[in-house]
């Protein structure tokens, strides 16, 4: 209960992520049945023109071959196989229609998204407590209230529109076969039309508590935050170790270049650089290693034991160190001042 409490977060874009990879998505399944309803409706209003048309020329095959054929084994086989064809005439481009529309209302509220763990095999759902508390859950409970809402709502406003549909049937029964069915079309369409404004308005408040109780079951706590980061970023204790380790091997490669360089300009104490260029290659000198207070100090000791000159320019030596990276060239300002050092070690050199 305490972690519950705990959770105050609004969930991340990876907890999301990593919900929707599971098929734990906010589909409302009431804004489906809508879409498919809306769908189903508008195909019947425009296939009623066909579908009446193929039913009325069924009836007709009915009573002709009821009134002058005789009723053999092999007739009723006859009328059977016709009444299946033209069934499946009729009502088999309204269930395309249906079923198209079902997978559009899910796609239309969470994209598209194949996954199969939601009917997978786990053995957890075999426990009779967890199968109690699922039960006798909050949100079965608030969905049961919805359902019966919904119920009584719409087939009660349904049931008071169709009641007053059936005052006209004694009337409507005097009329042909055609114009029966366009009465119960135009009625129809009225009851169905007012039934979809009012499953719109359930589907839409349905939408709203879906997705704010998917939302809410999502939310994390801090800690939780903390740790994700914390896997996504790297363990920063891990992060330091790695940089340790890498900024101990830049090190051992400046250690080992430092009997390479023409010259090492110190500040006298705190900085220490040490510059190499190279005639053949061309270009401008290059840093090959830098340091301050004990790098420094370990350099120039390289430096002596190696018979590499140490020469004291305390300004050129910060400003290098500064400005300049190690194994890359230094800048033109710093051309003349770094010429004038090298200058000087080529003559005591003698190069």
């Amino acid at each position: 209960m305490a972690d519950d409490e705990d959770k105050t977060e609004e969930p991340t874009s990876k907890k999301i992520e990593d919900a929707r990879a599971q098929g734990n998505v906010p589909n409302s399944q009431e804004a489906s049945a809508a879409i498919t309803l809306v769908a189903a409706v508008a195909a019947v209003i425009m296939l009623f023109s066909f579908m009446s048309e193929r039913l009325v020329h069924l009836v007709q095959y009915y009573f002709a071959m009821f009134g002058k054929t005789e009723l053999t084994r092999d007739t009723l086989i006859n009328i059977a196989m016709v009444s299946a064809k033209e069934f499946l005439i009729i009502f088999l481009p309204l269930s395309l229609i249906i079923a198209v529309a079902g997978v559009m209302g899910s796609i239309a509220q969470i994209g598209f998204l194949f996954n199969t763990s939601a009917i997978a095999f786990k053995f957890n759902k075999l426990n009779f407590i967890n199968g109690l508390k699922n039960i006798f859950s909050m949100k079965k409970v608030i969905d049961s209230l919805k359902i019966t809402a919904k119920s009584f709502t719409i087939f009660g406003i349904g049931f008071y529109f169709f009641f007053l549909y059936t005052k006209e049937l004694p009337t409507v029964e005097l009329f042909s076969l055609h114009d029966q069915l366009a009465w119960m079309k135009d009625k129809a369409i009225i009851l169905a039309a007012i039934m979809l404004v009012l499953i719109g308005l359930f589907a839409a408040l349905d939408i709203v508590l879906v997705r704010k109780r998917y939302f809410d079951s999502l939310k994390m706590s801090k800690q939780e935050i903390k740790d994700e980061h914390k896997n996504s970023e790297g363990d920063p204790k891990i992060k330091g170790k790695i940089r340790q380790m890498q900024m101990q091997m830049v090190r051992k490669r400046m250690m080992a270049s430092v009997p390479q360089a023409d010259v090492v300009i110190t500040n006298p104490t705190h900085y220490a650089v040490a510059i190499k260029y190279d005639e053949q290659k061309g270009g401008a000198p290059i840093v090959l290693a830098k340091g301050m207070n004990h790098m420094a100090l370990k350099i120039k000791e390289i430096a002596r034991e190696n018979s590499v000159h140490i020469v004291q320019n305390p300004p050129l030596a910060r400003a290098l160190y500064a400005q300049v990276e190690v194994e890359r060239e230094i800048p033109e300002e710093l051309f003349a001042a770094v010429a004038e050092v090298l200058a000087y070690v080529y003559k005591i050199n003698k190069k």
